[in-house]
């Protein structure tokens, strides 16, 4: 298997314009090093719920205690729950799913200031690339939760939305929690509604929430409805070669 990046290290370089043809291939040899990492360690989680939001909201905070039971309600219907890996509202969406036995994931990323894994994760991954996070969180989520955060919050968010938006992934739920803390943002996005700089039809796989009942009602059919389609796959995953699955038997393919 792929090893983890190195925790101390940080490319500042390839963001900096040309380098040497021999360090971009390195680059890029590292870059692919860090997906099929992140492929074999997540081939076998199942369909997942990812969760978005901020790491510095304590453990006292309602957004905290919200983002745990809502993990609570998705994770005991058989959905992985998976998060960025980190403190506040991403451990709390771990910690949800620990509490009802649901499969717990954290994909956390290497950062100047170290980003602790929370103690709440079944299968703990670590990158060096924010892109080649994202990519994984998307990969083998059915459904977003974006609880309150920041610019990393949105950053997740926004690219999701015009992923979908774009035709590169297939439509599924973004859920926003908190309305009144996003009220701002949705006010933006009608004015540019108003000036035709997006569709309203663009946006029709957007919901807004602002208690754990009302999200579990938003989401339920939906969900049901994307597990059903995820297990009528031909494509369902089979195994690397020499891959220990999650009952322990080895597959040789």
């Amino acid at each position: 298997m792929s090893p983890a990046p190195n925790k101390q290290h940080i490319d500042l370089s390839f963001l900096e314009g040309p380098r040497s043809r021999w360090k971009e291939l390195q680059s890029v040899a590292n870059i692919a090093g860090e997906f099929i990492y992140g492929f074999r360690k997540l081939h076998f989680v199942g369909p997942c719920v990812t969760f978005f939001g901020s790491a510095r909201f304590k453990e006292d905070h309602p957004y905290y205690e919200a983002t745990r039971e809502l993990a609570q309600r998705i994770g005991r219907v058989g959905f992985t729950i998976m998060t960025g890996g980190g403190p506040g509202l991403m451990e709390a969406a771990n910690r949800g799913a620990r509490d009802v036995g649901a499969r717990s994931i954290g994909c956390n990323i290497v950062l100047p200031h170290e980003q602790y894994a929370n103690p709440y994760l079944d299968i703990s991954l670590t990158f060096e690339r924010f892109f080649v996070r994202k990519v994984l969180l998307l990969k083998y989520s059915m459904c977003f939760v974006v609880m309150p955060g920041g610019a990393g919050t949105l950053d997740e968010l926004f690219e999701t939305v015009t992923l979908i938006q774009t035709g590169k992934v297939r439509n599924f739920p973004i859920l926003l929690y908190g309305k009144d803390y996003w009220k701002p943002m949705l006010e933006q996005i009608e004015r540019m509604v108003a000036e035709g700089t997006i569709g309203l039809k663009e946006l029709e796989f957007v919901f807004v929430a602002d208690s754990v009942e009302e999200a579990t009602e938003l989401l339920q059919d939906r969900l049901v409805v994307m597990w059903q389609e995820a297990h009528k796959r031909k494509d369902a995953p089979k195994g690397w070669f020499l891959e220990d699955q999650p009952n322990g038997k080895r597959v040789a393919r």
